[in-house]
């Protein structure tokens, strides 16, 4: 029980919580470096998470294929006849196309007509017997061939879904012409075949070779800068380009690509964006102020202040949280190196170094720009028209093709981001990790047991001051007691 001046007046819980603020110094400082290693955390993950999502990005835009360099624009002289895209061929491209045959897919019908509803099952057409079931063998040019079961329950309709389904061939039911058909999902020559009992009772043609109902698919024909060649689709890849035929031609088609320079710049410059982007970011956060004076606030001072007081000052409180980080500054040491270094390409006579400075791309001289990229367009078109594949190998060139091992600049940009991303994960962890596994989550383990342990201290000693002042409390008392009593009894005589 804890009792409170009853007889000495005095105002013991205002005193014992004053004597207990002073006691409770050491842990607000203990909880305010706790709350700073929450925000570092943060500001941590936060830089992580915009590695990942750049260095994929990159990836995906300029390291995944070639594209991102080998775009090709394509002059054709009939392009209602053929179409040509080049975004993955290394080098020009130019010849003529004469387009004999088109590619068409192998097809067949049904001989007589079915008078039918799609909606109506097999068993009340008399195709499959009540109860039974009925089979269907289908083999397409390319090779494949499937049987399918069919129930007498199923409708018609669903009969050539799971026809279609389970084989290489297209198969529907026309209401209209009474017909059933079945086409090749894939062009080339080649007849559809079929065999089975359904095949029988719908009237589709049975055995090898074409008849008036089966129609043999073929392959496209053609003549390419003068040789006489075909394939099995009306759309192929030769040496990098997507050539489409469209149009059977009475004369050679011709054509001619050149480097699409005006995809390729916007590559590059999406690339120097992104860079000065984070070099920007990241310098803004190495050099960021730390103000010593104002630490993470406690409950008792935030209720004494507004809430826009508390924002300016934990504004204030939270700047500098990764000032003169080692892993960032070490990060841009490692990304400018990669933006000024010399990448080989070509092999024995051939070989020669080639860096950003001579495809137009310098380092801004500015001390405030600290380090970003700048780009002379015009310098940047010539180069690429004048030789793609260097500008890709600058850019993109592997690791196992480098003579160093390092890659080219993109790559090696990369490696420096995912690096980096790997010290920080070690340190700061990532969403869900538990605290044991990272380095600022151990601390803060580590303070959440200092903070418990100080707390049950605090809880002792409050409890000792109050036992002392209850206990003079009831001295006062006893005092008063006996004082009382004393008067009494000299008043009585």
């Amino acid at each position: 029980m804890r009792i409170s001046g009853l007889a000495s007046g005095i105002d013991t819980e205002s005193i014992i919580n004053d004597m207990m603020r002073a006691h409770r110094l050491p842990l607000d400082k203990i909880t305010q470096k706790k709350q700073y290693l929450e925000w570092q955390l943060d500001d941590y993950r936060s830089i992580n998470r915009d590695l990942r999502k750049r260095s994929d990005d990159l990836f995906d835009s300029m390291l995944r294929s070639s594209a991102a360099f080998n775009k090709k624009t394509v002059n054709i002289s009939n392009p209602d006849a053929i179409s040509i895209k080049g975004d993955n061929a290394a080098n020009n491209f130019a010849g003529t196309i004469q387009v004999t045959q088109l590619a068409k897919q192998a097809s067949m019908q049904s001989g007589g007509k079915i008078e039918a509803s799609g909606k109506q099952k097999l068993s009340e057409l008399g195709f499959v017997s009540e109860g039974g079931t009925s089979s269907i063998t289908v083999a397409t040019p390319d090779g494949k061939e499937k049987t399918v079961q069919l129930k007498g329950t199923m409708s018609l309709d669903d009969a050539m879904s799971a026809i279609t389904r389970e084989t290489g061939a297209m198969a529907f039911y026309d209401e209209h012409s009474g017909k059933i058909a079945l086409t090749a999902k894939e062009t080339g020559e080649g007849n559809i075949t079929v065999s089975g009992d359904f095949a029988e009772a719908v009237g589709l043609p049975q055995g090898e070779g074409e008849n008036e109902n089966s129609i043999a698919g073929q392959n496209a024909k053609f003549v390419f800068n003068g040789l006489e060649t075909e394939r099995t689709s009306n759309t192929f890849d030769i040496s990098g380009f997507e050539i489409t035929l469209k149009q059977v031609t009475d004369q050679p088609v011709t054509f001619t690509s050149a480097p699409d320079t005006d995809a390729v710049i916007e590559n590059i410059e999406k690339f120097v964006n992104d860079y000065n982007e984070l070099i920007s970011g990241l310098n803004s956060k190495v050099r960021e102020p730390k103000y010593r004076s104002f630490h993470p606030l406690s409950s008792e001072e935030k209720e004494s202040m507004k809430d826009r007081e508390i924002e300016l000052w934990e504004e204030k409180a939270k700047s500098g949280t990764l000032r003169n980080d080692p892993t960032l500054t070490n990060m841009l040491s490692n990304m400018r190196l990669a933006m000024t270094s010399s990448i080989k390409i070509g092999e024995g006579e051939n070989e020669r170094s080639i860096s950003l400075r001579d495809i137009g791309i310098t380092t801004s001289l500015a001390w405030s720009e600290n380090g970003k990229l700048e780009i002379n367009k015009e310098k940047l078109r010539e180069a690429i028209m004048e030789d793609p594949s260097a500008v890709r190998e600058l850019f993109a060139q592997s690791t196992t093709n480098s003579a160093d091992g390092k890659g080219g600049i993109a790559i090696q940009y990369r490696k420096a981001m995912d690096d980096a991303r790997s010290t920080i994960s070690q340190r700061a962890g990532t969403a869900g990790a538990g605290n044991d596994s990272f380095t600022l989550g151990r601390s803060m383990k580590a303070m959440n047991q200092q903070i418990e342990r100080f707390e049950e201290k605090l809880k002792a000693t409050e409890e000792r001051y109050w036992k002392q002042f209850s206990a003079m409390e009831k001295a006062i008392q006893r005092a008063n007691e006996q004082s009382a009593q004393l008067m009494n009894s000299l008043g009585g005589m």
